[in-house]
């Protein structure tokens, strides 16, 4: 299902931009855990908008109303039905588009696949989606966190800006502490100049959100068509404007020769690790024990505060100039969804690897 993610934990959403609600329903949640709502509230406030002068101005509280599945803060082990109310609606400022096919949206295809299409704000293609995945995301996060695993997203890349310190030098807790979501300040002030001019010219500007997720356990994956990193890049690709994922040294590793890109193995004090970790804590589609580290990178968002010209419904040519509330550059929003995101994926993953053994039953 194209509204559906995960096996044994699963998340089914639903709603539009500029609809009544958005919600979803997470099965598959096990029971008896102790769900801390305060945290997944903190979790959609850095997704929502309006917080920061680089991203969009609507002003969404995003205050999540859990319906079902937990009963005195403590999860039911049935299906958590959860709803987010819609309260800053401009459709008006889409009216003008009703007819017209915005370059790089899914405008055209939406119309020539279903016949039909929500207009108000890209409908079902919006972003707005996205709140959705951070409400799962935060309670898989937080199941991971009593089994050791840790996961941290982070703006690694605006406009030809990039961070150059490998992450094992960087302070993940730190990520959130300017408005870029990047732990460099110097490299996040750089960002937010790039990323402020292109606001001032109606332009946007595209970027990289790096991931690491620390306490991985070896074992999670299958050797085939379920391999760790496929589940993580399915997930990842389901991202509005992400056009990439690259696990460890990535696409840089194509120009690397094996003697130099292979991660030796090494014994100390009786565990095995690897000396290296090129190929970002995946081997053989299956998690070593190492850091998991992979690369998401975000194009430009298409809409532009711009004159620009396209072609309506009736295939003439036309000129056309956005109105509403717009992300310059969709990269800082994108880091909770990222992190949401690779929750649920790495949430499933390990549940579904307590099956693969007699000894697990």
């Amino acid at each position: 299902m194209s509204s559906a993610i995960g096996n044994l934990f699963r998340l089914t959403t639903f709603g539009e931009s500029h609809g009544t609600f958005i919600g979803g329903v997470i099965d598959g949640c096990p029971s008896g855990f102790s769900v801390d709502l305060r945290n997944i509230q903190e979790c959609l406030n850095k997704r929502r908008p309006g917080v920061s002068s680089i991203v969009s101005q609507r002003k969404e509280s995003d205050e999540v109303e859990i319906l079902s599945g937990v009963f005195q803060g403590k999860t039911l082990g049935t299906p958590i039905g959860f709803l987010i109310k819609n309260t800053n609606q401009k459709s008006k400022d889409y009216d003008n588009l009703k007819s017209i096919y915005r370059p790089s949206h899914a405008d055209f295809t939406y119309d020539k696949k279903y016949g039909i299409r929500d207009y108000r704000g890209g409908g079902r293609s919006s972003a707005r989606e996205t709140a959705n995945w951070v409400v799962a995301g935060a309670i898989a996060a937080q199941i991971l966190k009593t089994k050791g695993i840790d996961v941290y997203s982070y703006v690694s890349s605006v406009g030809g800006v990039d961070v150059s310190e490998d992450y094992v030098n960087l302070d993940l807790d730190s990520i959130y502490k300017n408005e870029v979501r990047c732990p460099c300040a110097q490299s996040a002030k750089l960002m937010q100049d790039v990323i402020k001019k292109c606001k001032n010219n109606g332009d946007t500007v595209g970027g990289c959100v790096s991931t690491v997720v620390k306490g991985v356990p070896f074992g999670l994956g299958e050797p085939v068509f379920n391999k760790f990193q496929a589940g993580i890049a399915n997930a990842i690709m389901s991202v509005n404007a992400c056009k990439g994922v690259a696990f460890g040294r990535g696409f840089s590793s194509s120009t690397k020769t094996g003697s130099k890109e292979n991660d030796k193995f090494i014994v100390n004090s009786g565990v095995v690790s690897t000396k290296t970790n090129n190929s970002g804590g995946v081997q053989g589609g299956i998690t070593n024990g190492e850091d998991v580290c992979f690369h998401a990178s975000f194009k430009p968002v298409s809409t532009l505060m711009q004159s620009q010209n396209t072609i309506n419904k009736d295939y003439k040519e036309v000129a056309f100039t956005a109105l509403g509330r717009h992300d310059p550059c969709v990269v800082p929003r994108a880091v909770p969804v990222v992190e949401s995101l690779t929750a649920i994926v790495i949430l499933d993953y390990y549940l579904l690897n307590k099956t693969t053994k007699i000894s697990d039953l």
